[in-house]
């Protein structure tokens, strides 16, 4: 191999890896932002010998093997020297006799468990969502903060910054690292979906910037989503998140066109819908009612796009059914943007003059007056009601607020359209949908 084959190899190693060492030295050294730096210390140590000696047969356990002789020297200066470093010592000199396999069932042991407690920790209540979001991505994805931050559209420095703080805030609350129990599990279980549903959202349809998508995101909220539901396999909500994302992935290739512009749901070509992913999302679907858990808020929504899923054409699409779960749904978790979300599904259900009304109750919202979606809407329902100039002026305030390029851009052409040829455009433009 080539030094640059190699140097890709490592860096493929890096992505599988990172979060397991990470998360193994973090239940060592009981610092999350510690671990971190011994870690890359390691990857450091990688990149300056396997070019020269190969990757080893276990790249894993190589670098898991190579941050922990840096953790016990770390632990040595710090003078905590304790029956837990003499037993990894004790490890690492049966690892060093030749006694892998051993070796590499001890770092199996507790991975599940480590990566579960990463997650928590990186996802902790006591730090802000944007650096939730960072650090889940730093630490559970292997990204560099040069990866995060072209991937929402900010600046290294302050995706840099953000880890930053997050690390100390940690240290600083002395947040344990531990999976928590009882009453508290829920609510800090809800806080890890929040962020992989987060990463997905921005991937699924992105909030600023020129592209309609970023599917790396969705990839990587899939990927943490999948193991998430694995490590904690009796909570529905798990699979319902997974379901959810599963199956809206599966349109991803339909959802944009050969310039990459947006094609909206009823406009798409369901035959470049992924079935497997499809199929998936259904069975993690099915997995979260049998847990009883097909009134949770993932669940719900999961059933919406189950929905438009077994669909074989827009016109089979169950709208009736769809406005019933959003209105479980609105009971379960309300919100102005679920409502809107109802309203839409109300329009197609039994006419847009019963969707206008809905949309028009939620005008005077606070948390929609700047959000692009309610004028959107409002303007497609006016469209169908013939009110043309009314739905025009809708479109371009949409087109105002919104800060993504190619959705300003659709958006004033079905602004257009209502002045050229009396007609609306395409359907509504609703990410519930």
């Amino acid at each position: 191999m080539t030094a640059s084959d190699t140097h890709r190899a490592i860096d493929a190693v890096w992505r599988i890896e990172s979060a397991r060492v990470i998360a193994g030295l973090t239940r060592i050294v009981r610092d999350v932002g510690i671990a971190e730096e011994l870690a890359q210390d390691a990857l450091v140590a990688a990149l300056e010998q396997w070019p020269e000696s190969g990757i080893p047969r276990n790249p894993g356990a190589w670098l898991m093997a190579t941050a922990k002789h840096r953790a016990i020297d770390l632990l040595r200066r710090q003078e905590r020297l304790d029956v837990k470093v003499q037993e990894l010592g004790r490890e690492l000199e049966t690892e060093q006799r030749g006694a892998a396999p051993d070796f590499d069932t001890a770092l199996d042991e507790d991975f599940g468990d480590d990566l579960l407690r990463l997650m928590f920790i990186s996802c902790h209540p006591v730090l802000s969502t944007e650096a939730r979001v960072a650090l889940t991505l730093r630490l559970l994805g292997g990204l560099t903060t040069g990866e995060i931050a072209r991937a929402f559209l900010v600046s290294e420095p302050t995706v840099a910054q953000r880890i930053v703080r997050a690390k100390r805030t940690l240290a600083k609350e002395n947040v344990p690292f531990e999976v928590p129990q009882g009453p508290e599990l829920a609510d800090r279980l809800s806080s890890v979906l929040e962020v992989v549903y987060l990463v997905f959202n921005e991937g699924y349809a992105a909030t600023a910037g020129d592209d309609w998508m970023r599917p790396a995101l969705c990839e990587e909220a899939l990927r943490l989503g999948r193991v998430l539901a694995e490590l904690v396999p009796d909570e529905p909500e798990a699979h319902g998140l997974v379901a959810l994302m599963e199956i809206q992935a599966s349109r991803s290739a339909a959802r944009t066109g050969p310039s990459g512009e947006p094609v909206l749901l009823l406009d798409q070509d369901r035959s470049r819908w992924d079935q497997l992913l499809i199929h998936r999302g259904l069975a993690a679907l099915e997995r979260a009612e049998k847990l009883g858990g097909a009134r949770g808020p993932y669940a719900l929504q999961a059933a919406i796009a189950a929905c438009h899923a077994r669909a074989r054409t827009a016109p089979e699409t169950d709208w009736v059914r769809i406005a019933a779960l959003y209105q479980a749904l609105a009971h379960r978790a309300r919100s102005p943007v679920v409502e809107l979300n109802r309203a839409v599904a109300l329009g197609m259900a039994y006419g847009p003059a019963t969707g206008l009304e809905l949309v028009d109750e939620l005008a005077s919202e606070p948390s929609l007056k700047n959000y692009h979606l309610l004028p959107s809407v409002r303007g497609d329902l006016l469209a169908k009601l013939g009110r043309l100039d009314e739905a025009r002026g809708e479109f371009e305030r949409a087109a105002a607020l919104t800060g993504n390029e190619r959705e300003r851009t659709l958006l004033l052409a079905r602004a257009a359209a209502c002045g050229r040829t009396g007609e609306g455009g395409p359907g509504p433009l609703s990410n519930g949908h």
